[in-house]
This record gives structure tokens, sequence and C-alpha cells, in this order.
């Protein structure tokens, strides 16, 4: 199998530098053209310049690539609009939906501004949000559409000082899990990266040589898997410094606890069953959950409940 994009058209969020400027560069080196959306900010939202997209697709072109920059603000629907409608004009469609804008603006949560922390959540949800509501039914019209979010192990695992930023990267899973199925029949696929790079905004927090070992190139090759036509679906995929790891989200076997029992003492004194690893499994969707509760307090309580 050899991975390609031709005849593909994708929009790469915040690609003017860092991880977003390797995804662009990646996808154009293999056939797709490529819109740069670039706002130019600082590392915490501040400032804007088209500098950094323009020469994004400057590298594209000088490989005989096809490229063109837009500066729109992910949280601005108009503008996002804008930006797929020049997208469409130009090459006819899109394809491919690949967000990772983002901003930091990091405190212990005892010193954070709730404007930081909305600010923080507004541009990684929403500004994932917003790009992928402009091409939704483009995509279902199309029955084609591809799309990567970008989490962190900070919203995975946590991370000390990133309340903001944890809440939002956390956030894409729960949007990712809905968009798998109801993009299903559409062909329709959303994956997540999430990624440890040397970017801007890991400056400062990782030494020289740890640096040069996560450099964007080393997670790109990921991103553009799960992009690919034979994509996976509804994957977390842990990326840094050419490692590959899928992340998962388990749910223990459990307990039920008869209606005699249900008390707190009874359920703290089971805790370590309640925990217990043995036959955890991945819950396909919510009622997978709710069926799994219902069926075990029934057996309990002794009801057989008719076969589904």
């Amino acid at each position: 199998m050899s991975i390609r994009f031709d005849g593909r058209v994708a929009i790469v969020t915040g690609a003017g530098v860092g991880l977003g400027r390797s995804h662009a560069l990646g996808l154009a080196k293999l056939g797709a053209k490529v819109v740069v959306n670039d706002l130019g900010v600082a590392t915490d939202g501040t400032g804007s310049s088209s500098a950094q997209a323009e020469a994004v697709v400057k590298e594209i072109e000088a490989m005989g690539g096809e490229a063109m920059a837009h500066g729109a603000n992910v949280t601005d629907a108009a503008q996002v609009k804008d930006m797929v409608d020049q997208a469409i004009a130009k090459w006819g469609k899109v394809d491919i939906l690949v967000c990772n804008a983002g901003i930091l603006r990091d405190k212990t949560f005892a010193k954070m501004e709730l404007e930081d922390f909305a600010k923080v959540v507004d541009v990684h949800l929403m500004g994932s949000v917003v790009p992928t509501k402009a091409l939704w039914d483009h995509f279902r019209e199309n029955e084609y559409g591809r799309i990567v979010y970008t989490t962190s192990a900070s919203g995975l695992y946590g991370n000390f000082g990133q309340s903001n930023y944890g809440a939002a990267k956390a956030a894409m899973v729960g949007l990712m899990n809905v968009l798998v199925q109801e993009g299903q029949k559409y062909n329709i696929k959303a994956n997540i990266l999430a990624p440890t790079a040397a970017t801007r905004m890991t400056e400062g927090l990782l030494p020289e040589q740890i640096l040069d070992l996560l450099r964007p190139e080393t997670i790109t090759p990921g991103m553009l898997t799960l992009v690919a036509e034979d994509a996976p679906n509804r994957m977390i995929m842990g990326a840094g410094g050419g490692c590959f790891a899928e992340c998962r989200i388990y749910e223990t076997e459990g307990v039920a606890f008869g209606d005699d029992e249900l008390d707190p003492d009874a359920i703290a004194a089971r805790m370590d069953d309640i925990r217990s690893e043995d036959n955890q499994q991945i819950m396909p969707g919510a009622f997978a959950q709710t069926r799994k509760y219902a069926s075990m307090a029934a057996e309990k309580r002794g009801i057989e409940l008719p076969k589904t």
C-alpha cells in the first residue's frame, strides 16, 4: 500500500509553524492541495500576521505543489466559511480537515482568570467545531471526509498548571466519538492525534537534546495515516519522536449491587473489585454502557431481559 493524496484537498489550521506547518508540507509532498490556515498569533493568542502562512505556501509551491493561505480565525464562523468557500471555488471540493490551531495560557487553577480559561477552551474546542461544522454538509454530500483533531497528554492524563488546556483537549475525545457515529454512513472518518512535539508551545520546557528527538517531522507521518482513504476510525494516536501508540479509554467489568446493598459503605468495601482491570473493555458507544448496567442489574435481581 502506498498512501498518496493526489486529487485531495486539505485544510490545515494553525499551519504557519510547528506541527501545523509540518502537516501541511507532509500532505503537499504526497499530492494534496493544501489550504494553509494561520492567524499568525503568538502562543498566547495575541497579535496576528499572514507572513507565516504565506511562507509555508511558498515552500509548497517551490516543491511543485499547490497551496493557498488563509488567515481565518478558527473560532469565527464567517471567516471560516469564507476559507471553505475559497477552497471549494479554487479546487472544487475539500476532503480533509486537520484541526491543529491552539494557544496556551498556563497558570495554576488558583491563579487563573476565567477569561484565560474561556479563551483557551474557545480556541481549541470551538476552533475545531467551527471548521468541522463549515465542512460537515459538504463532506456528507460528497460522501467523503477525513478529520483529525489534536488532543494532548495534558487532557488525557493531566499536567500541572494546564486546567484550561487540559479541559479543552479532553473535549476533543467527546467530539470525535459522536462525529464518528454520525458520519459513518457518509464515509466520514474522525481520529485524534495526541502529539508530543518540540514546538513554540514546548520551548523552555524540555532539554535541547530531547527537543531534537521530538521534531514535528517525526509526528506528521502518523497524522497522514489518520487522514488516508483507508484510515482507521475513532483512533487516538499518541505520537512523538517517531514513536506511535494508541490511547484508549477502558471501562472495568464492575460490580452489581442488590437494592439492599446500595449504600456507600458497601460500595467502598468493594472498591478494589470495582477498579479491577480484569475483563475491562472498550465501550463502542454510550448505550453500550447503558445496556451493560441494565443487564448486570437484571441478572443480580433474577430478571430475564428480552434479547436484542
